[in-house]
């Protein structure tokens, strides 16, 4: 690799994103009766670690529960509950991504290693989060994550009369970084892996404020919306994330479909619940914009949202978190041209919630 820092060799892909649990049992039918995900591989290392692969379209996740106390898996539980521990990259050759990077800055994790005519390396990310490089030769397929053998969903007992929720592929990582980080964050991955800053905005709601930036690979096939709380403001839901969750993590992952009213509508019928949106955002709502693709009608009575940029519209909802410690939840979100994430919505509900309260 002869390319300059803060260029990108090659174009970075998620190949898979690998969650840490408590309860692998439990998880794995959550995604499957909430999310539609089919379990399709798995991983037994006895008395070390348990894990298996669910997922649907271009999604993969892989949930992980320790068997031993000094699995890495069981300290991240500790110190955090269930979350994401790794979010793994996809590159041509694992090897010289892992040597470029650790040239750059990185801080190494594991070195370079042969599983199956897989090749991976892993490197530090934020918080407890690492990324791992993988690098599938041709005849190894693009599903199963290193190690794994496939598996029947059926015979896990998590794929009973799976929905289909719509869901194709992971948008981006919402993360939180500790007061102080972000602009040290955002260089590290520009420095690191060559991502490029797409986006940087101050939002203010009322008396909290949060400054945030975007990196992004080039073709858009890794994004993180980077989120860091002001403290000269009141605490609000980042500053709640890091204590709860116990320094940066991820706080949600958005999952894209196509048909954000289908989807979650499906989702909702089986059982997932969304945060509520009130009536007044609906009632205000076209005195901010008019929406393309579904109606007023259709989106309030999912509770949905919509914001604009200069390239066209999107559509947004999330999950009510199941976590004990209320940090990670997720995402459903459709775009119809947009590029942005939604900010305008965090100034609208705001708007909404005070229209409520005025009567």
């Amino acid at each position: 690799m002869t390319a300059q820092p803060n260029s990108a060799p090659y174009d970075l892909t998620i190949d898979h994103v690998e969650l840490y649990v408590e309860d692998l049992d439990a998880g794995a039918r959550h995604f499957a009766r909430a999310y539609g995900f089919t379990a399709y591989a798995a991983r037994e290392l006895p008395g070390d670690a348990s894990s298996l692969a669910v997922g649907r379209g271009a999604i993969r996740l892989v949930l992980t529960q320790a068997r031993a106390e000094d699995h890495p898996a069981a300290d991240y539980t500790r110190r955090h509950g269930d979350g994401v521990a790794d979010i793994a990259l996809a590159v041509p050759d694992a090897a010289a991504a892992f040597a470029e990077a650790v040239r750059r800055g990185a801080r190494p994790l594991a070195e370079p290693t042969e599983t199956a005519g897989v090749v991976t390396a892993a490197i530090a990310g934020f918080g407890d989060v690492r990324h791992t490089f993988v690098q599938r030769g041709p005849d190894t397929g693009p599903a199963l994550p290193p190690g794994f053998t496939p598996v029947d969903g059926a015979a896990t007992g998590a794929d009973a009369d799976l929905a289909d929720t719509g869901l194709l592929e992971i948008d981006h990582f919402a993360v939180c970084v500790e007061a102080g980080q972000l602009r040290s964050t955002v260089t590290y991955y520009e420095q690191v892996l060559g991502l490029c800053n797409t986006f940087t905005e101050k939002i203010v709601v009322g008396a909290q404020a949060m400054d945030s930036e975007v990196v992004q690979s080039p073709a858009g096939g890794l994004t993180l919306t980077l989120i860091e709380p002001d403290t000269r403001r009141e605490p609000g839901q980042i500053d709640h994330f890091i204590k709860n969750h116990g320094g940066s993590g991820v706080q949600h992952i958005a999952f894209r479909t196509e048909d954000a009213v289908r989807s979650v509508a499906t989702m909702a019928e089986q059982g997932v619940e969304f945060l509520s949106t009130p009536p007044a955002y609906y009632r205000l709502l076209t005195d901010r914009l008019q929406p393309t693709r579904h109606s007023v009608a259709a989106l309030a009575a999912l509770g949905l949202l919509v914001d604009e940029d200069h390239e066209g519209q999107l559509f947004q909802i999330f999950t009510r978190t199941v976590h004990p410690r209320r940090t990670l939840f997720f995402e459903v979100i459709e775009r119809v041209g947009a590029t942005t994430f939604g900010s305008g919505n965090i100034k609208a509900l705001y708007e909404a919630v005070e229209a409520e309260q005025l009567g």
